[in-house]
């Protein structure tokens, strides 16, 4: 079983996910996953700060995997190893706390799932360097190609696709102006236009909204798939 989510920005947004606000997850096992859309937050200090909330996930019934956003800390997500999981790429951030990587495909419960995380921050200028703001947050050209390449190799059909950003025309539609100089939403579009694909699903605008049959951006609500 899969559920998905919006942004956690651990801690501000992570009680969603209390048995409390998510009941379901008393079925669950680790077996199951919890995908967040981006904004994950729970490796930020680097250090034993990060530890609480970690382990709070990791003791969940399920399992959670993430894609990451624009805040993040990635100097320190790219510290942990990259391991092979499904069909990609991951980090372990904790045994069932998994960073899926960009520009893979992975093979979960039978189904293709495409992720690309990373987003441009429209509030840098009141952020530091290498403190709360990293240039990382935006996809190089590596991301990008392993991208097309994963992508052609599953002769672009997939079942789900998993972001953080949304295509440039999908953003147009919240009027997002920012999103007409964007360079990710540019290739996001690309990959809309060029890719077959069930439903996509992204965070990063602090909304719910199933915005067509295809398209759905999620912030609060925890939807199943």
């Amino acid at each position: 079983m899969i559920y998905i989510t919006g942004d956690t920005h651990i801690p501000i947004d992570i009680q969603k996910l209390s048995s409390k606000m998510f009941p379901q997850q008393k079925e669950l096992t680790k077996n199951d996953y919890v995908i967040i859309c981006g904004d994950f937050g729970g490796v930020w200090s680097g250090d034993q700060k990060d530890d609480y909330w970690l382990d709070w996930l990791d003791n969940k019934s399920f399992t959670t995997l993430f894609v990451d956003g624009n805040h993040e800390n990635f100097d320190e997500l790219e510290k942990y190893e990259e391991c092979s999981w499904n069909g990609g790429k991951v980090h372990y951030i904790r045994p069932s706390v998994i960073h899926l990587m960009r520009g893979y495909v992975y093979d979960i419960e039978g189904m293709k799932v495409f992720t690309m995380g990373g987003a441009r921050s429209i509030d840098r200028a009141y952020r530091r360097e290498g403190i709360s703001w990293w240039p990382q947050e935006m996809p190089n050209e590596e991301e990008i190609t392993r991208a097309r390449q994963n992508l052609a190799l599953n002769d672009n059909q997939v079942d789900l696709i998993i972001t953080h950003d949304a295509p440039r025309s999908i953003a147009s539609m919240m009027s997002y102006e920012k999103s007409l100089k964007d360079d990710l939403m540019v290739f996001l579009d690309e990959i809309k236009n060029t890719v077959a694909y069930r439903h996509w699903y992204f965070g990063h605008f602090h909304i719910d909204w199933k915005i067509d049959e295809c398209h759905t951006v999620l912030y609060k609500k925890i939807i199943q798939i």
